[in-house]
């Protein structure tokens, strides 16, 4: 299940700016892989689930983390691939809930790898809005950020923090990078 081209995540709390971030490396012509969060909280909302992260994070967890290894299938395995998030962002959810973490979500994230350096971006008020996803305060998201930040080291990723810059610079932070 391995491939030769990286598999970089892009990470961090709520509304930082990951999905522009996103939008601009795609407007460079790289691949991008969707944040399936978002996707699922549209998706279970639109089916009047009950599987939503604010009610039962667990079921939601199960579903996000089935998504993402669909795909990480489906990434090009011939070129660069940037994802919205990955698996530890799940498992920093979940640790943020004090819900406990079942090991198959290490168990997929050792058998679906990413390249070991993230891109994490900071917590930023000044872009931070809520929408019918992004239910969180701002100060609930400085807490995200941290568990995602712990999540990331303890399964021995590298944290590249991203400064906080236009959409422009950030694309170029992150090009010059790699």
């Amino acid at each position: 299940m391995t491939s030769s081209a990286p598999k970089y995540i892009i990470s961090g709390g709520p509304g930082s700016g990951k999905t522009t971030l996103i939008n601009g490396l795609k407007q460079q012509g790289y691949f991008c892989a969707e944040e399936i969060s978002r996707k699922m909280i549209i998706q279970e909302t639109a089916k009047g689930s009950f599987c939503l992260p604010w009610i039962d994070i667990s079921c939601f967890s199960a579903k996000v983390l089935q998504e993402m290894i669909v795909s990480w299938n489906q990434a090009p395995t011939d070129n660069l691939v940037f994802f919205d998030r990955a698996i530890p962002d799940i498992i920093a959810y979940l640790q943020v809930a004090e819900v406990p973490v079942p090991a198959e979500y290490y168990s997929a994230l050792a058998s679906y790898p990413y390249h070991k350096q993230v891109f994490i971006l900071p917590p930023w008020e000044a872009i931070y809005v809520n929408d019918s996803e992004r239910w969180q305060t701002f100060e609930e998201a400085v807490v995200i950020n941290k568990a995602i930040r712990k999540a990331y080291l303890d399964c021995g990723f590298e944290l590249i923090d991203v400064p906080k810059n236009s959409q422009t610079e950030r694309v170029a932070f992150i090009l010059d990078f790699i």
